[in-house]
């Protein structure tokens, strides 16, 4: 395999040397090594319309969009790469820089409303489908060149060749390059700080999936234990019963009393408080699913050496363990091992060791684990990462990212300087939960690379029925917000970020 290294400098005056575009249609004439302009086209102010949602029917429209330079292309950095990507340019208003955006789980496509949410900031914003088409990770069975193209390589890519397209467009470059991307869209923004320091100035990773094989080691772990047989399982309809149990053991914790668990990795709640004491009950668990809910609680680890490969589900995180813990096991983990891992669609999950498996595991997913925590390079040329993750995500346990921002603090004892993560008390997956989850990260890393500004805390709502009900400060980790003791323990003002 063979890793090509371009630089944007020297890609934009290859541009430059083919073509001087005027016009957005002009942008079809771009050549470049490896990749086709495939489309270039203005849209009209409130002109655009998404493809049909499926079955004949229309897709949503986006009425309140300027007009704006749609650029489609194709990069075929290796003979088995097809990487897709799309880039939206506002005709007038740009803000001068670019919003590079992530993707989920295994999905290959690219999202419009992602990309109408950077263009109504201003942005030239661009997405690519990673190299391959659906969500599953089918795709990588036989194909190594896509496993890479997934892992990193589509990402800088399109990073390089958009710029290029954006600096031929509006004859300059962007002044800032900013990454935004959440759960898979985390972890390739990490990535590209690990990897290519100089393509962001700033990042914004939420509920980064940086340990993919971990998460998948997870995914199998749950399930063995949820399906070692019939008595193990734990029915849907039990889990606000265990999720009740677990805030009155340690909602109140933090001295308020609000329906969520601010720090739930340091609560003690163990299941068996209720094991039902005769047979079987509705809100109460037998013996067997006891020791089902305490797996989930426990780190993945190696029967034999005791390592711990991956971090467990948090008190709090209840209410999401269908995911997980469901009828059937987590598609999304158990992906990794029938199409990379094994190459066998047939693999069984039962089989599964955590001994002589895991290192096999890690192996395979060198180029989607994004682990490293050498962010030196990219702290040094004045990279900012900002960094966010829910409590109770029943997806990607929280505790990677707390293992992440450890390890590179670590490593580089200025991180803080360059680095903030915010833990974010009852969110789940990226957003949802009974959590203060609605915020503006990018606007917080906006202030920070733009102003040298540090975020010392994040303003987060949560919505109910249409309104704001409850506010607080999300604080850089490990600090906690605490309640002043007097006011709403619904408005933020009433709280301050201090140390545990």
């Amino acid at each position: 395999m063979t890793i090509r290294i371009l630089s944007t400098t020297l890609l934009v005056a290859l541009v430059q040397t083919t073509a001087s575009a005027a016009t957005c249609e002009s942008l079809a004439s771009l050549k470049f090594p490896d990749a086709t302009i495939t489309s270039a086209a203005l849209v009209a102010a409130g002109a655009f319309t998404a493809p049909a949602a499926g079955r004949g029917k229309q897709g949503p429209s986006f009425g309140d969009l300027p007009a704006f330079c749609r650029v489609a292309a194709t990069l075929k950095p290796s003979s088995d790469s097809v990487i897709q990507i799309e880039l939206w340019m506002p005709a007038t208003g740009w803000n001068g820089n670019l919003e590079a955006n992530g993707n989920g789980g295994w999905t290959g496509s690219i999202a419009p409303a992602t990309l109408a949410a950077g263009l109504r900031r201003g942005y030239a914003t661009v997405m690519t489908d990673t190299g391959h088409e659906g969500g599953s990770a089918s795709f990588a069975l036989g194909h190594p060149e896509k496993v890479v193209d997934f892992g990193y390589r589509a990402v800088h890519e399109m990073t390089l060749k958009s710029k290029a397209i954006v600096t031929a467009f509006y004859e300059k470059g962007p002044k800032i390059s900013y990454w935004n991307g959440c759960s898979a869209g985390g972890r390739q923004g990490i990535m590209e700080a690990q990897r290519y320091p100089e393509d962001f100035e700033g990042i914004v990773a939420g509920s980064p999936g940086v340990n993919w094989s971990g998460r998948s080691m997870q995914a199998v772990w749950i399930a063995q234990a949820t399906h070692k047989d019939d008595a193990s399982a734990i029915p849907a309809s039990k889990f606000p019963a265990i999720h009740a149990a677990a805030l009155a053991a340690c909602d109140a914790k933090d001295g308020v009393t609000d329906g969520v668990i601010d720090q739930p990795d340091k609560c003690k709640f163990d299941p068996k408080t209720i094991e039902c004491k005769d047979g079987d009950g509705p809100t109460c668990l037998t013996a067997a699913q006891v020791e089902t809910a305490r797996r989930i609680y426990t780190p993945v680890t190696n029967p034999r050496t005791k390592q711990e490969l991956f971090p467990p589900h948090q008190p709090g995180s209840e209410l999401g363990w269908s995911t997980m813990a469901g009828a059937q096991p987590f598609g999304l983990g158990t992906d990794l091992f029938k199409y990379i891992v094994f190459q066998n669609p047939d693999w069984d999950y039962k089989t599964f060791n955590f001994d002589s498996d895991a290192a096999r595991t890690r192996d395979a997913s060198a180029d989607m684990d994004a682990l490293n925590p050498n962010l030196d390079k990219y702290f040094a040329r004045g990279g900012k990462l900002v960094q966010y993750h829910g409590w109770a995500d029943p997806q990607i346990s929280p505790g990677v990212s707390v293992e992440y921002h450890q390890s590179v603090a670590a490593r580089n004892k200025k991180a803080d300087e360059s680095y903030r993560l915010f833990m974010v008390p009852g969110m789940n997956h990226c957003a949802g939960g009974d959590g203060t989850d609605q915020f503006d990260m990018l606007g917080v890393l906006e202030k920070w690379v733009e102003t040298k500004k540090a975020p010392d805390q994040v303003l987060a709502s949560r919505v109910r029925g249409g309104q704001v009900d409850r506010t607080r400060p999300l604080c850089p980790y490990p600090q906690v917000a605490v309640y002043s003791g007097s006011g709403s323990t619904d408005d933020a003002a009433n709280f301050s970020c201090k140390k545990p």
